[in-house]
């Protein structure tokens, strides 16, 4: 592999339209693409993860896409030498490939690396398991809020794992999570160019309203009921699935609901934003005034070709 091969990252906030971008960048180099999308590894989650449909697969090789079961261990560290490895094989034959997602973790892992964190310390998890079991969600919230606000904006507040695990590196070097994670970013053997879809928040979030109800439409509460028993998995503890477990368990109505997968989707989508927002090197595309998203990437990739090579 050389500095020759290019990975073009397709980033932005959910249901902007990523997915047909990145296929479209892919079929006009004649690529494939890696997902960096954790939610959508999962083969038995399709609906409630907008999973690209059998149309979108078949227009393009995805990799990463319903690759792991929901209760298969896995993170971070394992998809960052597993797509890396998907690139240099691809790159035996190709000069491009894309890579497309709203995990920011993912995405970093995919572009910077991971940083060497701290193994657990026995202890201090248990410790923190412990106030996690007495004082829900809510106290773990509140040690990140305090420790390491940059990270709390950023992370799925919702993600009880995520926020566990900031706070044992806080703990444990001292030092906030967000800027330990950031040492020692590792040097890719390609050129990145990142490309970011950003569009008017109303427009987006009436964007966000009409996909939930599309997927409700479309059978999310079916898929839910099929992976109820396995509820308690770090899998399903995300938008969409969530939200209609505790209808099911007669926590709210299925109208209720559906009005908080909307609104925690919308948070999320912000959230990934905020996420972006922190980064230099992505070239922004206003969505909502342009007339072809895969003009202005093009151009942006043309104009890094001229400039990198």
């Amino acid at each position: 592999m050389n500095g020759e091969k290019r990975l073009i990252v397709v980033v932005g906030p959910t249901a902007i339209g990523k997915t047909a971008l990145a296929i479209d960048i892919a079929e006009h180099f004649g690529t494939e693409i890696l997902s960096c999308d954790s939610r959508q590894f999962y083969k038995e989650l399709s609906i409630g993860v907008a999973r690209p449909s059998d149309e979108e697969l078949a227009r393009a090789k995805h990799h990463f896409i319903a690759n792991l079961s929901v209760v298969d261990y896995y993170n971070v560290s394992m998809y960052e030498q597993q797509a890396l490895q998907c690139l240099e094989k691809l790159y035996e034959t190709h000069d491009v490939a894309v890579a497309v997602g709203g995990s920011g973790l993912y995405v970093d892992a995919l572009c910077n690396g991971i940083a060497d964190l701290p193994d657990p310390d026995p202890e201090l998890r248990d410790k923190l398991k412990k106030e996690y079991e007495q004082g829900g969600i809510e106290e773990l919230r509140f040690q990140l809020k305090f420790l390491d606000y940059d990270y709390y904006q950023e992370v799925d507040l919702a993600n009880h794992a995520r926020i566990l695990r900031a706070l044992e590196v806080c703990y444990m070097t001292g030092r906030p999570f967000s800027e330990v994670r950031k040492q020692a970013q590792k040097v890719r053997p390609f050129q990145i160019t990142k490309i970011g879809m950003r569009m008017d928040r109303d427009t987006l979030n009436h964007r966000i309203n009409q996909r939930v109800d599309i997927m409700m439409g479309c059978g999310l509460l079916q898929e839910a009921k099929a992976m109820y028993q396995n509820r308690n998995l770090t899998a399903l503890n995300t938008v969409g699935y969530k939200e209609l477990f505790a209808y099911m368990d007669d926590e709210m109505s299925l109208e209720l609901a559906v009005e908080k997968i909307k609104t925690n989707t919308r948070r999320y989508a912000k959230r990934q934003m905020t996420w972006l927002r922190r980064y230099d090197d992505i070239n922004w595309i206003d969505v909502d005034s342009c007339t072809s998203s895969l003009d202005l990437a093009m151009e942006i990739i043309d104009k890094k070709n001229e400039t990198q090579f």
